[in-house]
């Protein structure tokens, strides 16, 4: 007999009636695959400082951003579909473009029967460096979509340096 033999897994799906399920794998790819689960349940999201104590299934990097950037210029786009420009509050402080407000359920909990929609306050920080023109960052909501843009200073622009790549 060869440990082959030994190996209920090995035999080409004849397997000892009684060892595990039909319907089931082998118990040892199951479990690999509820710890799996279970891990990826855990640090789902913790890189996101916001996602600290928020129920399970937050999306903590809500809202969905597009960030591009010019040498004059950073623009954030922000999707905050269903919200309304009062619903949403922009500051920056410290290096950091903080957008934040509320999104509420426009159905009652009896009405609802399920829901797959964020709905709750929200908070998300972007780090943008502290070479911004404060004075001259602009705002827009339209649409749905929070763009934000932010002027780089004067001395942002001498320091920029283009590096060669060989």
């Amino acid at each position: 007999m060869s440990v082959r033999d030994l190996i209920p897994w090995s035999r080409g799906g004849n397997h000892m009636p009684g060892l595990y399920r039909s319907m089931e794998q082998d118990p040892f790819t199951a479990l690999q695959r509820d710890v799996n689960r279970l891990f990826d349940d855990v640090f789902r999201d913790f890189d996101s400082l916001a996602s600290i104590g928020r129920p399970h299934g937050w999306a903590g990097n809500w809202p969905n951003i597009e960030l591009s950037e010019t040498d004059k210029e950073i623009r954030i786009e922000a999707e905050v579909p269903g919200l309304e420009k009062k619903d949403v509050e922009v500051m920056l402080q410290d290096g950091v473009l903080t957008l934040r407000g509320e999104k509420r359920s426009q159905a009652s909990d009896k009405e609802q029967h399920m829901s797959e929609c964020f709905h709750g306050r929200f908070e998300r920080r972007i780090p943008v460096g502290m070479e911004i023109e404060q004075d001259k960052v602009d705002a827009t909501f339209k649409n749905g979509v929070l763009t934000v843009t932010l002027p780089k200073t004067a001395q942002a622009l001498a320091n920029a340096k283009r590096i060669a790549v060989h």
